[in-house]
């Protein structure tokens, strides 16, 4: 029997070396250190996650019940259960690709992260509703509904990084919107559309949309990517294009926003500040 080539049993060793170390520290590391591991890997962008209890998943992962996300403004997510895994057949053939698969309510959130020097993520969740996402309470202070679904994808690290990420929501209802103490119309969409982009450390938001029967928005611009939300400066633009009589029927409303009528029926509204605070200018 011919020895293996010297390359082969470099890698095979590796591999199992590799495979070996990640089933000794998700078997033996205690779940808290764990849980501080995650919270110190969130800290350089202003965020901290919290959850009731953490325990070892079979075969291989770790899944965490009530957790919690939040920023300095409070709390942005609350998930019921999220599970955290490495994929076994990439692991023994010297690639780390781990996987993330999370519950909202009714909701499911997956994620794939690949732990190689491009970097390669993956994102997608469906069924989600507003109503089930805190953030919109705490942080907004407004009253959502609807039903979301994301996907997206992300290749590279920092400014390399690019990638994209469709959001879809349908049957939504906003109540109490306001921008630095300047109240949006109350209004329902039957949907939002919109396709974000990510490249050169930037994200980009293109043809983001709400469309409802009586008034209809836009919303365009870009922001830096990876920084904590209050360090990141906005750069965006909405309008809002109401119809006459929905005009009529908000019009206290619409008299705030006077100074950013640009043509009848067509309101355009800079917004500027932080991620974490926006402001009108």
């Amino acid at each position: 029997m011919k020895p293996l080539p010297s390359w082969t049993t470099r890698t095979l060793c590796i591999s199992g070396a590799l495979t070996l170390f990640i089933c000794l520290t998700i078997l033996f590391v205690p779940s808290i250190e764990i849980q501080r591991l995650a919270s110190r890997a969130m800290a350089p962008y202003g965020l901290s996650l919290t959850s009731t209890s953490l325990n070892k998943a079979f075969p291989l992962g770790i899944t965490a019940k009530g957790v919690t996300l939040s920023g300095q403004s409070g709390v942005l997510m609350n998930f019921d259960t999220i599970t955290v895994k490495p994929r076994l057949l990439p692991l023994f053939a010297g690639g780390v690709i781990v996987s993330l698969k999370g519950r909202i309510g009714s909701g499911i959130l997956e994620a794939e992260a690949e732990m190689t020097r491009k970097g390669k993520f993956g994102l997608a969740c469906q069924k989600v509703r507003l109503e089930d996402i805190p953030f919109f309470t705490t942080v907004a202070g407004t009253q959502a509904k609807g039903e979301l679904r994301i996907k997206g994808d992300l290749q590279g690290k920092g400014a390399d990084s690019r990638g994209s990420l469709q959001i879809e929501a349908r049957e939504l209802d906003l109540r109490g919107v306001r921008i630095s103490g300047t109240p949006l119309p109350d209004a329902s969409y039957k949907t939002m559309q919109g396709m974000i982009r990510i490249a050169s450390g930037s994200m980009s938001l293109e043809s983001v949309t709400l469309q409802g029967e009586e008034l209809y928005v836009r919303l365009s611009g870009s922001f830096p990517a990876g920084r904590a939300p209050s360090s990141t400066p906005l750069n965006l633009k909405l309008e809002l294009m109401p119809k006459p009589e929905f005009l009529e029927k908000q019009k206290f409303i619409f008299l705030l926003l006077t100074k950013y009528l640009i043509s009848p029926g067509h309101y355009q509204l800079p917004i500027r500040g932080t991620l974490a605070s926006p402001l009108l200018q």
